[in-house]
């Protein structure tokens, strides 16, 4: 079975007004504990990053 990989983009910094990582979006313990979740786990946390992601305005 393949392990989902992690988010990770090597730019770790936590933004302190919402707890997430301005690089990957999961939290400390999302980060911290991602070697230990199930791939199911993983799969649960990657869904949540795109509704945590800053959205920038379109311009037309």
């Amino acid at each position: 079975m393949t392990t989902v990989p992690s988010p990770c983009i090597n730019w770790c910094d936590i933004n302190p007004e919402n707890g997430y990582c301005r690089g990957c979006y999961r939290t400390l313990t999302e980060i911290a504990d991602w070697s230990d979740l199930t791939n199911i786990e993983k799969l649960e946390v990657c869904a949540q990053l795109p509704s945590r992601k800053p959205q920038v305005p379109q311009h037309n």
